[in-house]
């Protein structure tokens, strides 16, 4: 019969997989915060094939709280498969005068959420992370998407903060954030273990993270705090902001189950 599932562990059924088939459906409530690092080391983050832009050290953080399934949606009736959170930063680029955006750090949960990170190029590690919610309420526990409202966001790796931000609502956004807008050009990498091969990767290529079915929620936008912290096994504090512009707050959801390669490095 074979062996069945699209990842590891493949199984006589396939009902194992850490990562099932897509098509992957997402949800999410987004944290964002549009900042500038400096620019000597967000330059240093881009990977070949992407130069600087032009507004130097420009970059965004990003916090979501979501929930996700495959084509069926029976991960929504088991919700420790569905739900996740995540933390991450973007560095701004250009690729062949493009706009685009990289993902330098980005933290998990979930073991899918980490495995399903790296088969579409995203660097993910698994960390602890907290995120404001808002239920659509009101009340003294729920911030609600008004003027006033404030939403927090920290991320721990190995028991240590590393990303700690929090976003004051001040009034509904006409048109940002703009620091995450570009395209995601990512590199897909996955290394040999074969002696005198460790520096040969099995997988090297720049991608270009492809969705579809988009769906916004109205956008909020603030004042904003962001403070990025290194460790002994992190290099996060290189990207910490030396400005820091606006903050917002969306829902978003989107469908993917394709990806463009752009070039093998």
């Amino acid at each position: 019969m074979g062996l069945k599932g699209y990842t590891s562990p493949r199984t006589p059924e396939g009902r194992s997989s850490l990562v099932p088939y897509p098509p992957w459906h997402y949800v999410g409530a987004f944290l964002v915060v549009d900042y500038w690092a400096d620019a000597e080391q967000a330059a240093a983050f881009l990977p070949e094939g992407i130069d600087p832009h032009p507004d130097a050290g420009r970059c965004a953080f990003v916090a979501a709280d979501w929930q996700s399934c495959s084509e069926g949606g029976d991960e929504l009736l088991d919700p420790s498969r569905s739900q996740y959170k995540e933390v991450f930063v973007v560095v701004n680029g250009l690729y062949d005068g493009e706009e685009v955006t990289t993902c330098a750090y980005i933290w998990v949960d979930r073991d899918f959420a980490l495995a399903r990170g790296w088969i579409q190029g995203f660097p993910k590690k698994l960390g602890s992370i907290w995120v404001t919610r808002s239920f659509g309420l009101g009340g003294p526990a729920d911030p609600g998407m008004q003027a006033g409202a404030r939403f927090g966001v920290t991320c721990a790796a190995y028991e240590r903060r590393v990303a700690e931000a929090t976003v004051t609502l001040e009034q509904p956004s006409a048109g940002g954030p703009f620091h995450n807008a570009g395209p995601i050009v990512n590199v897909r990498h996955f290394a040999r273990l074969a002696a005198g091969q460790h520096d040969a990767p099995a997988v090297h290529e720049l991608v270009r993270a492809v969705s579809r079915d988009r769906l916004v929620s109205d956008v909020w936008e603030g004042s904003a705090t962001l403070a990025l912290h290194g460790a002994g096994h992190e290099e996060i504090d290189a990207l910490a902001p030396v400005r820091i512009g606006r903050g917002y707050r969306f829902t978003f959801g989107y469908t993917v189950d394709d990806l463009e390669t752009v070039r093998e490095l």
